[in-house]
């Protein structure tokens, strides 16, 4: 297990407490707010915001909220103005580390980021230091106990995915950005039940972290995720079995 499927891994299994569950709306309206901004506010027509939406009611996100976050958006409702921007880095063990980044503040955001890196044993890099390492795909996320992996592939690649593995309890599904929502909605033509889908930064190759860079590295994932501007984190590190244990405990 690698990157970005490692770390949605490890996070699947931390308590999702209230605090943590709010952060998470905040982001979700963020990601609305900036889809519909600069797609409009039909999400038939704009596939960013489709994918926000859907990603906003996998949360059990109100639906007033949503609509208040494509309104503020498309400029219905006044609303804050956001700005995006990718920030890179390495982290302990010479992990790389790309972040995608919403934020009414950037100043104070990349100040934010630069202290979590120093913290925990990481740089902050320039632009493209590290997005060499990585490549934009669509990802689809199956719950493995549910479905025989053989049918699951077989029903991917007859929907226009790319490919099918698996990552621990999960199978993921691997297509081009452009195909992803084709591919969600053939998927579930063929009743499927999809557990998440999103466009992702995948590793072309890992770096393993051992002992104690391998926790550093983790905390720092965490606390970059858990910034209010961080919208999503991605990494190509690998842990193996007997460090994850130990990490774990």
């Amino acid at each position: 297990m690698a990157g970005h499927s490692k770390w949605k891994q490890i996070k699947r299994k931390k308590a999702v407490t209230d605090q943590r569950r709010g952060a998470a709306f905040t982001k979700l309206i963020k990601e609305i707010t900036v889809a519909a901004r600069h797609g409009g506010g039909d999400p038939a027509g704009n596939a960013r915001l489709r994918a926000a939406i859907d990603a906003a009611r996998q949360g059990n996100m109100p639906y007033d909220n949503i609509e208040r976050a494509i309104k503020k958006g498309t400029g219905e409702l006044e609303g804050v103005n956001y700005e995006e921007v990718i920030y890179e880095g390495y982290g302990p063990g010479g992990a790389a580390i790309m972040m995608q980044v919403t934020s009414d503040n950037l100043n104070r955001t990349v100040a934010d980021i630069r202290h979590l890196f120093s913290r925990y044993g990481g740089n902050l890099g320039s632009p493209n230091s590290v997005a060499w390492m990585f490549d934009k795909k669509g990802q689809i996320y199956l719950d493995a106990s549910r479905y025989d992996e053989d049918a699951a592939l077989e029903a991917a690649l007859d929907a226009g995915a790319d490919d099918l593995t698996r990552e621990g309890d999960q199978f993921i599904i691997t297509t081009e950005p452009t195909a992803l929502h084709h591919v969600q909605d053939a998927l579930r033509a063929k009743g499927l039940e999809l557990a998440e889908a999103e466009i992702a930064l995948t590793p072309k190759s890992t770096v393993t972290v051992h002992g104690a860079d391998a926790e550093k590295l983790l905390k720092l994932m965490e606390a970059l995720e858990e910034h209010d501007d961080v919208s999503k984190v991605f990494s190509n590190f690998d842990i193996d079995a007997e460090t994850m244990a130990a990490v774990s405990g």
